[in-house]
């Protein structure tokens, strides 16, 4: 089966904006991590390390993007699309764990005196939170054009990142302002970091593992494909229609009504027909099964307009 170039424009603007991601994360995580070696702040390391694990996770999703675009073969005849879901999932158990030793060291400094961190560490965090708020911003308006959920849970989780980051300020600024006795605020700071991180994680996790188990497609998704669908003409109803997620892109199993009395042949026809306006109306479905039902009562559409629609 062959890609649309449509299709392969949501890839192109999906790993556009992952790459876009690695970069930023890569960049922040290096800078904040020095920083907060420097100026022991351990909150600024723990917001470096949760930056230096969203660049794993955008190299994964590049990975998952490249082979999910792979065209089927003997083994894998629906393709690879779930390669992406595969991948994020484990990648939010590291991150999650990573989440538990950070907290766990937070713990373990709050009865330890260390130096207050310098003023230049504010101006880091600040610009941190800038810069990850943007690229929210950013993938967020990807996610809506292409369809992506991996690129619009990558949005929430640079969401997510700025709020850790503006509490990484906070905690600064606090200690700062309030002098060597309210060190310990530094250590909380990095605790909400640590919250935010599993947070993160468990959407993450929660969002490719159902994915895996075939959850099915969006309300409004599965309302839309049914109206297109309908508008095919001696189409007399949609008794049942399945849409499961696969990485970027989406399978459907639809089940149509035609006038009992057609041929196979037209029948046939019918059915090319409605797979072709959904491939054609919809560029994220990778592949349409239609499957015939009998509609006894009237000719084709007579009937079908007086029915409700039917999905599960």
């Amino acid at each position: 089966m062959q890609t649309s170039p449509r299709r392969t424009g949501l890839y192109r603007d999906a790993m556009r904006a992952a790459a876009l991601g690695l970069v930023a994360n890569l960049a922040l995580g290096v800078i904040k991590l020095v920083a907060g070696l420097a100026g022991s702040s351990f909150a600024l390391m723990s917001d470096a390390l949760n930056s230096l694990g969203d660049a794993l996770t955008s190299c994964v999703v590049l990975v998952a993007l490249s082979i999910a675009q792979r065209p089927p073969d003997r083994e894998h005849p629906y393709g690879h699309t779930r390669a992406e879901a595969i991948a994020a999932s484990n990648v939010a158990m590291l991150i999650l764990l990573s989440a538990v030793m950070i907290g766990w060291e937070a713990i373990q400094r709050f009865f330890v005196m260390h130096d207050v961190p310098p003023v230049w560490t504010l101006w880091i965090a600040g610009i941190n939170v800038v810069i990850k708020e943007g690229l929210y911003h950013y993938k967020r308006r990807v996610a809506i054009r292409t369809g992506s959920g991996v690129i619009a849970a990558n949005a929430w989780d640079h969401r997510s990142d700025a709020f850790s980051s503006l509490a990484v300020l906070l905690g600064l600024a606090a200690v700062r302002v309030a002098g060597p006795a309210y060190i310990w605020v530094d250590e909380v700071a990095a605790l909400v970091v640590v919250v935010m991180i599993a947070i993160s994680s468990c959407k993450l996790f929660r969002q490719s593992a159902s994915e895996l188990m075939d959850q099915q497609g969006d309300v409004e998704l599965v309302s839309n494909i049914t109206k297109v669908a309908r508008s095919v003409p001696n189409v007399a109803e949609v008794e049942t229609l399945w849409v499961r997620k696969s990485g970027l892109e989406y399978f459907a199993d639809i089940h149509i009504q035609v006038d009992a009395r057609l041929t196979v042949d037209e029948g046939h026809r019918i059915g090319h027909c409605v797979k072709d306006a959904l491939l054609d109306e919809f560029p994220m479905l990778r592949d349409v099964l239609v499957h015939l039902e009998p509609w006894p009562h009237l000719h084709g559409r007579q009937a079908g307009e007086e029915g409700d629609t039917t999905t599960t």
